[in-house]
């Protein structure tokens, strides 16, 4: 059966595992954290097999496995290998200053990761961004609400405008939504939102500042990884401009690919863009020094 027939068919209930998945994430850390960390690979094999067995009983086995296969192949290779790519990157850059955390800086500086994140990701922005806020703040004893904001901006919101920015916007991405579509739709809503929370954080962190702003010097270190962040937006960008070649066609105007399994392929195209990536995370290991990591606590 055709994937898009299957969608347009399956019962809402096959969602239950999806949505148990999601609230064991969100709830166990906080509740059972010692034992999530231990046993949350357990967590995972239920909540799966909570779905694959009665999808394999409801449609059959090799059904089953041709979905699973081509969910790994096609949505979750290409992403986490994207995902990789950033994280290591990312690991490799280090900014550093005798920042004092005050409102402005700290505005500051969340307003700088926001605007990475949708051009070296959530993840990205989040790790090159997160350990000056901190260390910026340590000398405070009321810097909760900076964190959570953080997270509100930098690791979610920030992600609003291209595919590199957030997961399910990568997936759109690899079912032909234009690389822009986000850029031109989502910027007038992310602009408002991060607005509206930069003003209600100032007002915040204002109340609880209670020291002046000191000299700063910023120093980044292995700003040359730009350039393979750089590489890996322009392995997404390709990933979706190739397969419109005739080169990467075949007679009918199929991508080509490799045959998996029944109908699972990887296409060439995602192939490109793996390898590129990884090359990318490669070679940022091997131009940066182990020093700059062991800063990051990479």
């Amino acid at each position: 059966m055709h994937s898009a027939e299957l969608g347009a068919g399956i019962s809402l209930v096959f969602a239950i595992p999806f949505v148990g998945m999601l609230l064991c994430i969100a709830i166990c850390p906080l509740v059972i954290p010692e034992k999530w960390e231990k046993w949350r690979w357990l967590f995972v094999l239920f909540w799966s097999l909570l779905f694959l067995i009665p999808f394999a009983l409801t449609y059959n086995v090799p059904t089953m496995v041709d979905q699973l296969l081509e969910s790994l192949v096609g949505d979750y290779l290409t992403f986490i290998v994207l995902l990789f790519g950033l994280f290591c990157v990312a690991g490799n850059i280090c900014l550093e200053g005798d920042l004092a955390g005050t409102p402005k800086t700290n505005v500051l500086l969340l307003l700088i990761g926001t605007a990475l994140a949708s051009w070296i990701g959530t993840t990205g922005a989040s790790m090159v961004m997160i350990r000056p806020i901190l260390r910026a703040n340590r000398w405070r004893s009321k810097c909760v609400q900076t964190v959570v904001f953080f997270i509100f901006l930098v690791s979610n919101i920030g992600g609003s405008l291209t595919p590199i920015g957030d997961p399910p916007l990568l997936m759109g991405f690899m079912r032909g939504v234009p690389f822009q579509w986000t850029l031109i739709h989502m910027l007038p809503v992310m602009a408002l939102n991060v607005v509206l929370l930069l003003i209600l954080y100032y007002i915040m962190d204002s109340r609880a500042y209670k020291k002046d702003l000191a000299g700063a010097k910023i120093k980044l270190t292995g700003a040359h990884n730009i350039l393979f962040m750089l590489m890996i937006v322009a392995a997404v960008v390709l990933s979706g401009v190739l397969p419109k070649l005739p080169m990467f066609q075949d007679a009918a105007g199929n991508v080509l690919s490799l045959h998996i399994y029944g109908n699972v392929s990887l296409t060439y195209t995602n192939i490109i863009e793996i390898v590129l990536i990884l090359v990318a995370a490669l070679l940022s290991f091997k131009t940066t020094k182990k020093e700059v990591r062991t800063k990051n606590n990479f």
